[in-house]
């Protein structure tokens, strides 16, 4: 009984090791027969259309017959479905720059910019220089001690009561600080010194804004078809004068196939098989059993 699992196992071993290796394959979307060249040299055109994550190795290019020629590849022509899209399009650009002047903001510029945007598109972009704008960054306050002198003659006394206390100077209102006096025939001349604060804002810099503007295009190729071409380079000899049977054209999948090209019946053979000889090994080991225990065998 040990040797006859063995032998199962053997077959088994060998079916698998027997089942033919198959790859995916395609079909062709279109077959066209035609004549070319001066000699009418009778050609195929076999049209594929791939993903292109599709491996193109798989495109069948092996000889065949067909109407009683055989024909053998010239070349594989690959296209791209390819659409190209455009638009205008604009990318806001920020410069930071100590100065406001616009002949200066110009020379800080790049002329061109080559942009990507998020869905695809790509390009090259100019500024557009009469929209650009410049602004303060931001501002700070800066203050400074302003002076003035009045002078106040003829004054019966020496006395600062006389002297107004403050002034209106340039718009600011200044508060007496210091008083000088002369005398002369009697009377005092007052020389009056003034002093105030004075404040002031400027910006810490500017920031121009800058639009580049063009236009971007977006390719997109989801297909690519491959165009196979055979030609055929004489009729098909037999031996005898009856004419084969034509196989079908690729276009159709083969009934005993999958959509991979497999064919089941390498399967199923092998497996009738080995179900065939577990069930003859069965059945002797039920015998042996039987015989054993009626003491048939010793």
């Amino acid at each position: 009984m040990k040797r006859a699992s063995t032998l199962i196992l053997a077959a088994l071993m060998a079916c698998l090791l027997a089942l033919p290796a198959y790859a995916a394959s395609f079909y062709p979307i279109s077959v066209e027969e035609y004549t070319y060249g001066p000699f009418d040299e009778l050609r195929i055109d076999k049209v594929y259309q791939l993903s292109r994550s599709d491996d193109p190795k798989d495109i069948p290019t092996e000889d065949f017959d067909r109407g009683g020629y055989h024909y053998t590849l010239l070349d594989v022509v690959k296209t791209d479905q390819a659409e190209t899209d455009t638009k205008d399009y604009t990318e806001v650009v920020t410069l930071e720059t100590d100065t406001k002047d616009m002949a200066l903001i110009i020379q800080q510029l790049e002329l061109s910019i080559d942009v990507t945007t998020e869905d695809g598109y790509t390009g090259t972009l100019t500024p557009d220089y009469p929209g650009i704008t410049v602004e303060a960054a931001g501002y700070k306050t800066s203050s400074r001690t302003v002076t003035a002198t009045r002078s106040y003659p003829n004054l019966s006394d020496a006395d600062t009561s006389l002297i107004p206390r403050t002034i209106q100077d340039n718009g600011r209102t200044l508060t007496l600080a210091d008083v000088q006096w002369q005398e002369a025939g009697g009377f005092y001349n007052a020389t009056a010194t003034y002093s105030g604060t004075a404040s002031s804002k400027y910006a810490t810099g500017y920031i121009a804004t800058v639009e580049y503007k063009g236009e971007v295009t977006r390719t997109s190729c989801d297909t690519v078809i491959y165009t196979a071409t055979f030609a055929s380079h004489g009729e098909t000899h037999f031996e005898d004068d009856s004419q084969p049977t034509q196989a079908p054209a690729e276009t159709e999948a083969p009934a005993a196939q999958d959509s991979a090209g497999m064919n089941w019946a390498v399967l199923v053979i092998p497996a009738a098989l080995l179900l065939g000889l577990a069930g003859f090994g069965g059945w002797k080991l039920t015998k042996y059993i039987k015989d054993k225990k009626r003491g048939y065998v010793k």
